[in-house]
C-alpha cells in the first residue's frame, strides 16, 4: 500500500479543510545509515512512499526516524534488508503516544504549580496561550506590555509580550533579549518552555532569576508559527512548516500526500546562505526553504522585529528554542573546522554554551552537546539564529534543542515538561553569569 494513498484524506487546497489525521497502526522506526549506500537506500524508501520521515536530510552516522503504517511494514523491511541498517522500533503505537500527549501528565509529576490559569502538566493550544498572555498584561500593567510582531499567512497575530522592569532612558533600552518559540509547529515543548520562563521572570524570588529578568528588556514570543501550531492541534500533530498554500503541487513522485506541499520550513527561509545546506527546494518536503529567502510573512516579521530591536538598545541575547536532540548550537550552522571562527566571538559563545550545558546536567543528569550544527547535528542554512548573528552581530545568538534524544522526539510526554523547564532555567542563569563575566554587559 502506498503511503500517499493512506493519507488521501489529507489532500487539500486553499479552500478545503482536511480531516484530522489518525496515526492508528503506525510505528516509528529509527535508522542510522553507516555508508553512502545506506543513504541511497533511505532516499529510495522515501520515494517508494512506505512511510514518512521526520528528517529530510540523511547523513552517515546520524539517526533518522520514519513513521510506517502497519500495512507497509513488510515492504519497509524488504527495502532496507540489503542495507547495513538495523531498524529500531522507537515508538510501537504512534497514535497512542499522541493521545497521551494531549492529556495532562499524571506520572512522576514534579509540581502542580500554576500561574494565572496556566499550568505545565499539559500542553496548551494557541487560544489558551494568547488568553494567558493577555491575562499577564492585565495583572502586571506596569511591567508587561502586549506586542504583535506581525501577521501569519492565515492572518493570525504573531503575539508576544515585553517584560520591562526598568523604564527606557530617552527611548533607549540598556539591554535587550529575545526568545523565539515554535518556529517549527510540532515542537510543542518549546512553547511550554517559554511560557515557564515568562512565569519565572515575573514570580521567582531567586536572586539570579531576578537579575536576568530585571536587567534586560525581554521580548518573548512563545509561538512564532501560529498557523502551523494550530494545525498540529486540529489536523496533523506531526506538522512542521507554516501553512502557506503558495507552492501547492502534486507530491505523487515524493511518496507523500499533496498537503505536504503546503507550507515552508521557516527555519530555512532566512536570508543568510539560503539553500546552501540542509534545505530543500522541493515543496513536498519538511525542509522546503521557500521559493526565495523571506518569502514567508512569519520569517519577515521576525527579521523586521529583530532589526528594530537592534536600534532600540544593546541587544545581547537571541534564543531560538527547538526540539528534539538536546544540544546548544552556535552560529554558523553551515560551517565546520576552522570556519567556525567566521562568528567573531565563537570562543565566547562556546564558553557561554558549555557552561550552560554543564549546569543543566547537574539537576537531572541530562546531557546536552555544544557546537556548530554541522558538527553536532547536521548542516543547516537559512536559520533564524544564524541570520540574527550575521545581521546584527549581537553577542549571544543560539539555538537550543530541547529534550529528548529521540525516545519520544516531538512527542515529549507531559510529565517531562517541568523537569525540562527547570534544567533549562538552570542553563540560562549560568549562561547569563558567564556572559557577565566575559564583559558583555559593559559599554
Amino acid at each position: 500500500m502506498n503511503f500517499s494513498v493512506i493519507f488521501s484524506v489529507l489532500i487539500i487546497t486553499a479552500a478545503a479543510v482536511a480531516e484530522k489525521i489518525s496515526y492508528k497502526g503506525f510505528s516509528v522506526y529509527k535508522l542510522t545509515p553507516k555508508t553512502n549506500d545506506d543513504v541511497l537506500i533511505l532516499n529510495h524508501v522515501r520515494t517508494e512512499g512506505v512511510g514518512e520521515f521526520w528528517d529530510d536530510q540523511f547523513y552517515i552516522n546520524y539517526g533518522v526516524r520514519i513513521m510506517v503504517p502497519k500495512d507497509n511494514r513488510k515492504r519497509f523491511y524488504d527495502l532496507i534488508k540489503k542495507s547495513s541498517m538495523e531498524p529500531e522500533e522507537a515508538i510501537k503505537d504512534l497514535q497512542g503516544v499522541i493521545d497521551e500527549h494531549l492529556t495532562p501528565g499524571t506520572r512522576n509529576v514534579v509540581s502542580n504549580e500554576s500561574f494565572l490559569g496556566m499550568n505545565w502538566n499539559q500542553y496548551h493550544d494557541l487560544g489558551q496561550i494568547n488568553k494567558w498572555l493577555d491575562e499577564i498584561v492585565k495583572t502586571y500593567p506596569s511591567i508587561v506590555t502586549s506586542v504583535v510582531m506581525g501577521k501569519s499567512f492565515e492572518n493570525r497575530d504573531i503575539k508576544g509580550i515585553i517584560i520591562r522592569y526598568r523604564p527606557r532612558i530617552n527611548g533607549t533600552a540598556p539591554f535587550i533579549g529575545m526568545l523565539e518559540g515554535t518556529l517549527h509547529a510540532r515542537e510543542w515543548i518549546t512553547t511550554a518552555t517559554i511560557t515557564w520562563i515568562i512565569k519565572e521572570f515575573l514570580t521567582s524570588r531567586n536572586q539570579d532569576v531576578r537579575a536576568l529578568a530585571e536587567n534586560i528588556e525581554w521580548h518573548i514570543f512563545p509561538v512564532v508559527n501560529p498557523d502551523g501550531y494550530v494545525y498540529t492541534f486540529t489536523t496533523n500533530r506531526m506538522w512542521r512548516k507554516n501553512r502557506s498554500t503558495n507552492n501547492f503541487t502534486s507530491c505523487e513522485t515524493s511518496g507523500v500526500s499533496d498537503d505536504m506541499s503546503n507550507g515552508v520550513d521557516l527555519n530555512r527561509n532566512f536570508d543568510f546562505v539560503w539553500m546552501s545546506a540542509g534545505a530543500s527546494n522541493n515543496p513536498c518536503t519538511n525542509s522546503f526553504a521557500g521559493p526565495v529567502p523571506f518569502s514567508e510573512p512569519e520569517s519577515r516579521a521576525i527579521a523586521n522585529y529583530v532589526i528594530s530591536l537592534n536600534v532600540q538598545g544593546k541587544m545581547i541575547y537571541y534564543f531560538g528554542f527547538h526540539s528534539y536532540t538536546q544540544l546548544i548550537a552556535i552560529p554558523f550552522s553551515h560551517v565546520t573546522g576552522q570556519d567556525v571562527l567566521l562568528a567573531k566571538n565563537y570562543a565566547d559563545m562556546f564558553e557561554i554554551s558549555i557552561r550552560g550545558a554543564e549546569k543543566l546536567e547537574q539537576r537531572f543528569g541530562t546531557k546536552y552537546r555544544v557546537g556548530v550544527s554541522a558538527d553536532i547535528m547536521y548542516p543547516m542554512s537559512g536559520t533564524s539564529f544564524d541570520w540574527v548573528k550575521h545581521t546584527t552581530n549581537i553577542p549571544v545568538s543560539l539555538l537550543i534543542e530541547l529534550r529528548d534524544l529521540g525516545r519520544y522526539g516531538f512527542l515529549l510526554p507531559a510529565e517531562e515538561i517541568i523537569p525540562n523547564n527547570l534544567e533549562i532555567m538552570d542553563a540560562l542563569l549560568e549562561m547569563d553569569r558567564t556572559t557577565r563575566r566575559l564583559g558583555y554587559y559593559g559599554n
